[in-house]
């Protein structure tokens, strides 16, 4: 049972570096652009101490609410109890990433403009919406070339 419970307590795997990313920040992280509305992601990246936050939101996901020149403002949203709180967090740049979680609807929805104007211009109607996995078609199988097979399981067999 841990006996310590300090501001990085029990953080020992996940602040860590990843494999071949040691060493300082690379320049490339303060080149993003962070905007206002902005979905980003939280990773603590354990170069960079100051503006680090706390191992809680480390993994979540928050919207942009204020950007500085070193820093952004994230909000996040807490479960405590029965309710979701709005926590706002400053983190430095060095922290965040821009999310991902939002490209696969930007994605359907230009394919499905695409198909829109397509539709227009041949004048059919086509469907935008997104099918489930439907069940396989009725089939038969053959058992002229296909012998049906008994299978058993193969009994234990000690080697020493």
């Amino acid at each position: 049972m841990p006996h310590s419970f300090g501001y990085r307590a029990r953080t020992r795997h996940m602040f860590k570096r990843g494999f071949k990313d040691h060493g300082p920040v690379k320049l490339s992280t303060y080149l993003i652009n962070y905007c206002v509305g902005d979905i980003v992601d939280i990773k603590a990246n354990a170069a960079q101490q100051k503006g680090m936050p706390h191992k809680y939101y480390h993994g979540r996901t928050g919207i942009v609410y204020n950007v500085t020149p070193h820093a952004v403002g994230v909000i996040v949203y807490k479960v405590v109890g029965n309710r979701y709180i709005e926590k706002r967090v400053n983190l430095r740049v060095e922290h965040i990433k821009h999310s991902k979680c939002r490209q696969e609807f930007l994605d359907r929805v230009k394919r499905n403009h695409e198909a829109h104007v397509v539709a227009k211009q041949t004048g059919e109607r086509v469907s935008l919406k997104r099918v489930h996995a439907l069940p396989r078609e009725a089939h038969t199988v053959s058992v002229a070339q296909n012998a049906p097979q008994t299978m058993v399981p193969v009994p234990y067999e000690t080697t020493i």
